[in-house]
C-alpha cells in the first residue's frame, strides 16, 4: 500500500483521512489500517475513494499494491529489488489489480450466514474468479456473489453464484444484493423506496422487510445466475 500517494491524494482534494472514512461508511481507524497495508481494500471501495479522489479506479488499485512488484513502465525488472520469487516460479503472480479489471473475468464475493434475517457477513476481498458472462461485458466492478442461506428458495438455492452489476438501477420485483452498515450483506427481492425506507421481500419463509436507507450502504441489481457455482 502506497500510504504516502494516498495522504497526497487526500491533500490534493482538501481531505484528511477522517473525511474519507465518513464517506466510506467506516471507522477512522479502518481507514488508518487500510492505508497502512495492515486492512485489504475492497473492491467496492475501490469504486468510493477513486470518487472521492476524483481519480481513476486504476490509479487507486496502482498505489493500492507493493509497488516493489511493479517496476516502472521504462524500467525492466531489476534483479535484487521486491520481495524474491518463490522458488520454481518463473515470474510472479498477476497483481490485484490486474486480476480485477480481467475482461475475461468478474472476482467473486462470499461471506458466512448470520444475524436477522439470514444476513450474511462478507469476507474481505475476492475469494476467487469466475468467467465473465455476457450481459456483463464491459461493465467496469462486476462481481459475482454466492448464495449463502435458503432464504430465496426455490429462486436460489445454497451456493449457486450471482451475477451482480452494481451500476444499474434495482428495478421492481427483481433480485439484489443490499450492503448494509458492518458488512452485512441481504439478498432479496426489490420492492422499491418508501420514503427513507427500503422495502424487500424474502421468498423462503415468505416476508417483507423494511431497512432505514441510512442503513443501506449500496444496492446492487442481479442480472443472472450460475446453477454450478
Amino acid at each position: 500500500m502506497d500510504g504516502t500517494w494516498f495522504n497526497q491524494a487526500l491533500a490534493r482534494v482538501g481531505a484528511s483521512q477522517a473525511d474519507l472514512a465518513r464517506h466510506l461508511r467506516l471507522a477512522p481507524s479502518a481507514v488508518s489500517r487500510m492505508l497502512k497495508g495492515d486492512r485489504q481494500m475492497k473492491p467496492l471501495e475501490v469504486v468510493h475513494i477513486a470518487a472521492f479522489l476524483h481519480v481513476p479506479e486504476d490509479e487507486v488499485l496502482r498505489h493500492a499494491v507493493d509497488t516493489t512488484t511493479h517496476p516502472p513502465a521504462s524500467e525492466g525488472p531489476r534483479p535484487g529489488r521486491g520481495r524474491p520469487p518463490s522458488a520454481g516460479s518463473a515470474a510472479p503472480a498477476a497483481p490485484p489489480s490486474r486480476l480485477l479489471h480481467d475482461p475475461d473475468r468478474i472476482p467473486i464475493r462470499s461471506g458466512a450466514r448470520g444475524g436477522a434475517d439470514q444476513e450474511m457477513f462478507l469476507e474481505d476481498g475476492p475469494i476467487g474468479y469466475t468467467p465473465r458472462p455476457a450481459n456483463l461485458n464491459g461493465v467496469r466492478s462486476a462481481y459475482a456473489i454466492y448464495m449463502v442461506g435458503d432464504s430465496m428458495e426455490p429462486r436460489y438455492e445454497p451456493g449457486w453464484l450471482l451475477h451482480v452489476n452494481p451500476f444499474k438501477p434495482p428495478i421492481r420485483s427483481r433480485d439484489v444484493v443490499v450492503y448494509k452498515e458492518g458488512q452485512a450483506v441481504l439478498i432479496k427481492q426489490f420492492v422499491g423506496w418508501e420514503g427513507d425506507t427500503l422495502v424487500l421481500r424474502q421468498l423462503n419463509p415468505p416476508d417483507t422487510l423494511r431497512i432505514p436507507r441510512d442503513q443501506v450502504r449500496e444496492c446492487h441489481l442481479v442480472v443472472g445466475a450460475d446453477q454450478e457455482g
